[in-house]
């Protein structure tokens, strides 16, 4: 079983525009970007070409981007603050619901734990101490 802490950009419509930036400034390398009109979700047309997850590797690490969409996805609208947050994945969905439960407690769920088109747990949660950490469970190939 593996675990990672991966940090992630939540973008205020401008993360294509970030990516680009971010391979020219820092090499990255581009490993994937899944659009929101690519998810199975109901979403207005504005938001169909907006990213809802990319990944670039830049040197060894990894940053994961998304144009935040705010109160689509979670319970709550964003706020200035809110940008980054910690992704921890795993390759056990057992384990994401354990570190999941964990956080939660005395934080508040902003999506809770569930299965999805990409995941067999995801979610989202601010810890106690006011820290953003989406929990997935890495889909087994």
């Amino acid at each position: 079983m593996t675990v990672r802490l991966t940090p992630f950009l939540r973008m205020e419509g401008n993360a294509k525009e970030a990516i680009r930036f971010y391979e020219e400034a820092l090499d990255a390398q581009v490993l994937s970007i899944i659009t929101y009109g690519e998810m199975p979700m109901d979403i207005t047309e504005e938001l169909k070409g907006k990213v809802a997850h990319a990944l670039v590797k830049i040197g060894e690490s990894d940053l994961m981007l998304s144009d935040s969409v705010g109160d689509v996805c979670t319970n709550s609208p964003d706020q200035t603050g809110d940008k980054v947050s910690i992704c921890i994945s795993t390759d056990d969905a057992e384990k994401a619901g354990q570190l999941f439960s964990a956080l939660q407690q005395d934080g508040q769920v902003e999506m809770p734990l569930e299965e999805t088109s990409f995941s067999p747990a995801f979610g989202i949660v601010n810890d106690k101490f006011g820290v953003m950490f989406t929990v997935v469970a890495e889909r087994k190939q």
